[in-house]
């Protein structure tokens, strides 16, 4: 079985047709994204985001089951929490598009189990921030915490106190579907692991999750995928990883005009990393 992942493409028609075309190309049996699906940033987050279902995705998913090919996917960090209703719903119109938030789906003989929770950042959206573990310490804030909700954003008076209330990554972990074979289950988890090299920002800062490291540990899955953090392979010069018999792979992202993906062959665990530039191509 092969699967083409790629993840943080915010939005960017281009990207998404780029990575169809791409999966067509090679035969891949599904294309997983890891998240951060959604138009980032702009003074008008909720109409972007809203237009994106309306405008792009049911045509987008229309045309994986045109071809047969599976979408594997749920929402990140930056897309806002009250859209998962719209792309649950976006998903259950079409058999082959999977929302994969907290959920495990069964693909020929391989699980997939997915998670979008990430450890808290110093940027003001919270919508799935988490601590990590229960010592965590949190960083510097940019300014108060925001939630988001269909009329705008509410703010947190203390981001600290309302995520001490909340469950951690490490105990989000535990909550996950149990697989069946652990070696032949793929985890999709959008925050990276710490440790390995796949969580290095342009500071040079490194900001995985330690939980994340340790559950991997223990499980010894077949393959982890992740992302987050856009800049970490160039930055670190690694996008793949092991943790004891796991491969862990973050293909990062690029600019504007290419889109950075990984392709894998299941069977064989032939992994290769692509950058593709889209300039001038014209998408069917």
């Amino acid at each position: 079985m092969k699967i083409l992942y790629v993840t943080d493409i915010h939005g960017d028609h281009g990207k998404y047709w780029q990575v169809l075309e791409v999966a067509r190309e090679h035969g891949v049996d599904a294309v997983v994204n890891g998240g951060d699906m959604l138009p980032k940033g702009g003074a008008n987050l909720h109409r972007a985001q809203k237009e994106f279902f309306e405008d792009f995705l049911d045509g987008y998913f229309a045309q994986y089951e045109k071809a047969g090919i599976y979408h594997l996917g749920y929402l990140g960090n930056d897309d806002l929490r009250i859209f998962d209703a719209s792309f649950e719903k976006a998903c259950s119109q079409y058999p082959h598009a999977v929302n994969l938030a907290q959920k495990r789906f069964e693909l020929g003989t391989f699980e997939f189990i997915g998670m979008n929770w990430v450890a808290d950042y110093p940027f003001r959206l919270k919508d799935r921030c988490r601590k990590d573990q229960n010592e965590y310490q949190f960083q510097r804030q940019f300014g108060s915490g925001l939630l988001s909700t269909k009329d705008g954003f509410e703010e947190l008076d203390n981001w600290f106190a309302y995520a001490a209330m909340l469950p951690t990554i490490e105990e989000e972990l535990r909550l996950l579907p149990k697989p069946k074979n652990p070696r032949k289950a793929i985890y999709v988890i959008h925050m990276p692991p710490a440790g390995l090299g796949l969580d290095v920002c342009q500071s040079g800062e490194k900001v995985g999750s330690k939980a994340i490291y340790e559950f991997i540990q223990g499980t010894q899955s077949l393959l982890t995928l992740h992302g987050h953090i856009h800049e970490s392979p160039a930055c670190s010069g690694v996008w793949r990883a092991m943790v004891g018999k796991t491969v862990c792979v973050q293909p990062g992202q690029v600019g504007a005009d290419s889109v950075s993906y990984v392709l894998i062959d299941l069977s064989s665990m032939n992994i290769e990393r692509a950058v593709d530039s889209f300039v001038n191509r014209k998408f069917v």
